[in-house]
């Protein structure tokens, strides 16, 4: 049985800790939870701008990409079960600097991610009322993180399964359905436009796809950050990655599969809400509502799940000292990291405020390519019963993070780069400003 939180009695000097309390099944709702985000709803359109018909592919390329750096962030936390994630394993294995690096990139790329969550809901469930909607729609999930993680996890499920059944619906229609031309709506903003002729494809073109879509399947890492309140991690943090991430692929690939059946390449590279066209297209518009409800639940529930993990990475820089330790707070009652959420989400509130999703999402991807590097490179050094799977994965992982950063727009590269020389900077400045102190004290 998971062990309940400590009596009151205990030593005041031990540092606060988080309680076991998630089983398989929570842990892989969680996963599913954090991958089904907007990224379904959204990201098809672009991705077949890039690759066209070969959009088949460039989700298998993500798919292998994703799958190495799962199963490297898997024997990472399957050794050390503790909330921080590659921050945690780029600190133990690499030193503090990797961790900090890792740790910094995470924090800040998926803090952006969080508010381009909440932004993609709002722009689905309320898109006349959008940056008020999202901003309360970060507030209650928050709140509901600061319950607890069981109600965590208890909440994804329900919007899982909403957003499965409204998916499963949406292949069904399409799947039986024979399209004729139908209306479509204006390209995405930031969509890659097509070439001449037909829309995308080369090589180039599949890797830009499995570029975008590789980060529609990133979320995996949550789990590794809440390796601290999973039962048994050893044994349930890989299995439920790996179960997280085959269910997300087969689903991605089932809607990719009708979407490019229903709109062919170059209609769904110009929609901006695909799965709404598939449906226009086969016929039923009377669906419309029901697909905005399942995009409005797939977006809470990937930021219901990245909430949690950019607050237990906080919590764990705040723990070593490399934030504000402030931060290390454990609520006495509730066993979460109650203060470290509640500054992610303040953060996140700003992001929804003054950027717009591709801003965001632009943001967030340079960080979480530097971060998976680091759990690369971090798993590569593991042996004996550490070592769970082939050092070719994590070599593959690596080089796959390295590929797919060229995919990305200069501008996000120099974003990125710039708020990691940022955190570095002020690291530095902190770490000799100390030892200065330490000098003259002595």
């Amino acid at each position: 049985m998971p062990a309940g939180p400590p009596s009151p009695s205990a030593d005041a000097s031990t540092p606060p800790t988080l309680v076991r309390r998630l089983g398989l099944g929570d842990a892989v709702v969680l996963g599913v939870g954090s991958m089904l985000g907007a990224g379904v709803f959204a990201v098809l359109a672009p991705a077949s701008a890039a690759a066209g018909r070969l959009l088949l592919l460039g989700l298998a390329v993500a798919a292998v990409v994703a799958y190495a750096n799962a199963m490297s962030t898997a024997q990472l936390a399957a050794a050390m079960p503790t909330s921080g994630g590659a921050y945690r394993y780029g600190r133990e294995r690499l030193g503090p600097w990797p961790g900090f690096v890792a740790g910094w990139c995470f924090v800040v790329g998926k803090t952006a991610s969080c508010a381009a969550m909440a932004m993609t809901f709002a722009a689905y469930a309320a898109p006349q009322v959008q940056r008020p909607v999202a901003v309360a729609a970060v507030v209650v999930l928050v709140a509901v993180n600061a319950r607890g993680i069981t109600r965590t996890a208890r909440l994804t499920r329900v919007l899982v399964t909403v957003t499965l059944l409204v998916l499963g619906a949406v292949v069904t229609v399409g799947a039986w359905s024979a399209a004729g031309p139908g209306p479509v709506a204006a390209a995405p903003p930031g969509a890659p436009p097509c070439p001449s002729g037909p829309c995308g494809g080369g090589v180039l073109g599949v890797l830009q796809s499995a570029g975008l879509l590789f980060f529609a399947l990133a979320g995996y890492a949550r789990l590794a950050t809440l390796g601290e309140e999973v039962v048994r991690p050893r044994v349930v943090i890989p299995q439920a990655v790996r179960a997280a991430l085959a269910i997300v692929v087969a689903v991605y690939a089932a809607v990719a599969v009708v979407a490019l059946g229903v709109l062919g390449p170059d209609r769904l590279a110009a929609s901006a809400a695909p799965l709404v066209d598939v449906v226009v297209a086969a016929g039923a518009p009377g669906g419309l509502w029901w697909v905005r409800v399942g995009a409005a639940a797939a977006c809470l529930g990937a930021l219901l799940g990245l909430v949690a993990g950019v607050g237990r990475t906080a919590f764990a820089m705040a723990q070593d000292g490399e934030l504000p330790r402030a931060l290390a707070a454990v609520h006495p009652r509730h066993r979460v990291p109650h203060r470290a959420q509640g500054v992610v989400g303040a953060a996140v509130v700003v992001g929804v405020l003054v950027a717009d999703v591709t801003t965001l999402i632009a943001f967030s991807s340079f960080g979480v390519l530097v971060y998976y590097a680091i759990a690369n490179a971090a798993a590569f050094g593991q042996v004996g019963p550490d070592r769970r799977t082939p050092r070719g994965l994590q070599v593959l992982g690596l080089a796959g993070c390295a590929l797919l950063v060229l995919t990305l727009p200069p501008s996000a590269v120099l974003a990125g780069a710039g708020v990691l020389v940022a955190g570095v900077v002020v690291r530095a400045s902190r770490l000799g400003a100390g030892r200065r102190g330490r000098r003259r004290a002595g």
